[in-house]
């Protein structure tokens, strides 16, 4: 067609017709394409709307609406979640049959005939590997291994969402421990799953850092997940941060069967939110033991040591009680001789043997009869009795 100018022209709906057969003729075929989803949608009607995206180092270099009739979505979602444990969410690399569609009036969509579960899992396996690799090769895999634990861990950072409900049982495991043992962890929030999770958790750990507070240790928690809300902590830039973090990194992240490279850097690991409680009380456990033992073995001490001094006492007693008899004996022993002594010595003894004993008028014993005269009044003592008498003669011996 030309116009009044003599220009030739055509009108959109034959522009777009030719777009329209241009494109699928260039595509008659269904054909796989890979593409991370960026938005999602899920109308009432059944239908699912999705936004398809390629990005590099420079971002966005390629975008592309797509849609999965309901017809197909009630068989491909459920399938698809089955599989990878998780809904088609954003952010996820997905492998699509799509046919190509192109509509004079909303323009080029892909038409989703199938997605392959399979094919995402092992996007996200193998970036898991490419993690693993690099920081095996930066040395960052063990560097949480040489921090050391305290004794007793009481100044405990949490990092976890505050309505998750691993994080709730990991507060009531700590508070209804049998022991009565009071552990007050501080929760620093963060999202934990999804496309902003890495970058809200090295936030909040940065936060935990901006506190000032000397922790203990740092405890990430989150409860189970499909594979694919838990890929995030497969995540480069967290793990190496954890890896370099200067406190304890302990972390507790989905079910028994998951281990993440969070998990491989962190200074250690449990399988569960509860299973870290029971970490943490273990400490506590460990050390009310040793102070029992402790307890019973200054109890034992202690009784040894009293027994040994009573016995000791006892000993000493008994010596003492045997030295003071022997003295007592030996005391007495001396008192008969010296009764002995002055029974042998008491006068009346000796009177009783025949003796006499004279005194004067003034009762002083007499010892011989020089300066006597006739006269002088002498008492003779005998065993049975005296006699008062007076000196008629004195004789003197001749020495």
């Amino acid at each position: 067609m030309k116009n009044g100018m003599g220009k030739e022209f055509i009108d959109l709906f034959e522009f777009q017709t030719r777009l329209k057969t241009g494109v699928e003729s260039l595509f008659p075929k269904r054909l796989w394409i890979k593409a991370e989803v960026s938005a999602v949608k899920a109308r009432s009607g059944g239908h699912c709307y999705l936004e398809l995206s390629q990005s590099d180092e420079s971002g966005l270099v390629a975008k592309a609406n797509a849609i999965i009739w309901s017809s197909r979505y009630r068989f491909i979602s459920p399938y698809f979640e089955s599989v990878t444990g998780s809904p088609i969410q954003e952010g996820m690399v997905v492998l699509v049959e799509v046919q190509v569609n192109f509509s004079q009036l909303y323009g080029l969509s892909l038409i989703i005939n199938d997605i392959d579960p399979e094919f995402s899992l092992g996007i996200k396996e193998l970036e898991r590997q490419k993690t693993i690799e690099r920081l095996q090769k930066e040395g960052l895999m063990d560097m949480q291994k040489g921090l050391a634990l305290p004794a007793l861990p009481y100044d405990l950072a949490v990092v976890s969402a505050s309505d998750a409900a691993g994080y709730r049982d990991f507060i009531r495991h700590l508070d209804e421990n049998p022991y009565g043992f009071k552990v007050a962890p501080e929760l620093f929030p963060a999202l934990m799953q999804g496309a902003e999770c890495p970058s809200s958790i090295i936030a909040a750990l940065d936060a935990v850092l901006d506190s000032g507070k000397e922790y203990d240790a740092v405890l990430i928690l989150r409860g189970g997940g499909s594979k694919l809300d838990l890929a995030c902590f497969d995540d480069y830039d967290l793990a190496s941060v954890i890896a370099q973090y200067p406190f304890p990194v302990l972390t507790a992240i989905g079910h028994d069967q998951d281990f993440h490279v969070c998990d491989m850097v962190a200074h250690e690991y449990v399988k569960t939110p509860t299973a870290l409680a029971d970490f943490i009380l273990g400490f506590y456990e460990d050390e009310d033991e040793r102070l029992s033992s402790y307890e019973n073995r200054i109890r034992l001490a202690v009784s040894n040591r009293l027994y040994r001094e009573e016995t000791l006492i006892e000993s000493l007693a008994a010596r003492i009680k045997g030295a003071f008899a022997l003295k007592i004996a030996a005391m007495e022993s001396r008192l008969q001789v010296l009764q002995a002594r002055i029974e042998s010595a008491d006068p009346r003894r000796i009177l009783e043997r025949g003796y006499a004993l004279a005194t004067d008028a003034d009762g002083v014993v007499m010892k011989g009869v020089a300066g006597r005269r006739p006269g002088d009044r002498v008492v003779v003592m005998f065993a049975d009795g005296t006699l008062n008498c007076a000196v008629q003669d004195v004789t003197l011996r001749d020495r």
